[in-house]
C-alpha cells in the first residue's frame, strides 16, 4: 500500500545515521519559495519524504518508486509542488508559512540523508511616510537657516530598519547624534543653498524595502503656507499659557494655605476669648 513506504523510510530516519545540514530560507507574503534538497555526489535517491515539523508535523511530499506525490492534507494543500530533482516549491506563501522543514532521503544502497531547512516569511514593506518638523531661525523673510527634523513612519513590520539618503549628494554620511529613536527621525540643518535638496527615507526588512521622498527647504517658509506652525510658533503660544498656569497655581496654594490656616485660627480665638472670662478662675490664689 500506500502507506508502506511513508512508514519504512520513517524507520530508516530512526534506525541509520544520519547527516543533518541546516540553512535558513527568506521570502515574502505572495511569493513562491523553493526549498531545494542538496545531496552528496553520487548519492541516488530511492525514496524521499518531505515534511514540515514546526509549528505543526505535516507530511508534505513524497518520492517512491519513481512516483511524485505531493496531495497530502495539510495547510499547504494545493500550494505544494515536488520536482524532479526533488526540491520542494511552496507558494503563494502567508505569514503563517514560516516554520521548519525536512527532506529524508534513502539512496540504493540504503543510505540515509536528512536536510532541514528553516523558512522565515515577511511581508512586504511598504511605503513610508515622511513629515517634516522645522524650527526657523532669525526674524527675516524668507529664513536664512531653518533645522529641519525629519520623521519617518511604516506600520509595525517585523525586523523593519529606517536609513536615510541626500539624493542630490553622492557620499552624504550621517552624523550619529543626527540620527534618533533608531533612524525614525533625522536632524539637518539648510540654507538657501539646499532650496533643491531631497532626502529620502529608506524602510526595509530582509526581502523587501521602499522609499518616499520629500523637499525640506518648501517647508521652511511656514509664512508662506497659512495654517502651518512650526516649533517657534508653537512655543510661543505654549510657553506664556505655562507660565500663567504656573503662576495662578502659586498663588492658589498661597492663597489657601497659610492664609487659610491664620484665618481660622483668628476665628478660634475669637469664640475661645469670652469663654475664658470665668469668675471663679479670676478667684483663684
Amino acid at each position: 500500500t500506500a502507506m508502506w513506504p511513508l512508514w519504512s523510510l520513517l524507520l530508516w530516519e530512526a534506525l541509520l545515521p544520519i547527516t543533518v545540514t541546516g540553512a535558513q530560507v527568506l521570502s515574502k507574503v505572495g511569493d513562491s519559495v523553493l526549498l531545494v534538497a542538496v545531496r552528496p555526489p553520487g548519492f541516488q535517491v530511492r525514496e524521499a519524504i518531505w515534511r514540515a515539523l514546526w509549528p505543526s508535523e505535516e507530511l508534505l511530499a513524497t518520492f517512491f518508486r519513481g512516483s511524485l506525490e505531493t496531495l497530502y492534507h495539510s495547510r499547504f494543500l494545493g500550494r505544494a509542488q515536488l520536482h524532479s530533482n526533488l526540491s520542494l516549491e511552496l507558494g503563494p506563501l502567508e505569514s503563517a508559512d514560516s516554520g521548519n522543514f525536512s527532506v529524508l532521503m534513502v539512496d540504493t544502497r540504503g543510505q540515509t540523508w536528512t536536510q532541514t531547512l528553516q523558512l522565515k516569511v515577511y511581508d512586504a514593506v511598504p511605503r513610508p511616510v515622511v513629515q517634516v518638523f522645522i524650527a526657523v531661525g532669525g526674524d527675516a523673510q524668507p529664513p536664512k537657516t531653518c533645522q529641519a527634523f525629519l520623521s519617518c513612519w511604516a506600520p509595525n513590520i517585523s525586523e523593519i530598519t529606517y536609513s536615510w539618503r541626500r539624493e542630490t549628494t553622492v557620499d552624504f554620511g550621517m552624523e550619529p547624534h543626527s540620527l534618533f529613536t533608531d533612524g525614525q527621525v533625522l536632524s539637518i540643518s539648510l540654507g538657501p543653498g539646499d532650496r533643491g535638496v531631497a532626502y529620502s527615507c529608506i524602510v526595509s526588512n530582509p526581502v523587501s524595502w521602499d522609499l518616499a521622498t520629500v523637499t525640506p527647504w518648501e517647508s521652511c517658509h511656514h509664512d508662506a503656507a497659512p495654517g502651518k506652525a512650526s516649533y517657534k510658533d508653537v512655543l510661543l503660544v505654549v510657553v506664556p499659557v505655562s507660565l500663567l498656569l504656573i503662576l495662578v497655581a502659586l498663588f492658589s496654594a498661597w492663597h489657601w494655605g497659610p492664609c487659610s490656616g491664620k484665618k481660622k485660627k483668628d476665628v478660634r480665638a475669637d469664640r475661645v476669648g469670652p469663654e475664658t472670662e470665668n469668675p471663679t478662675v479670676q478667684d483663684l490664689p
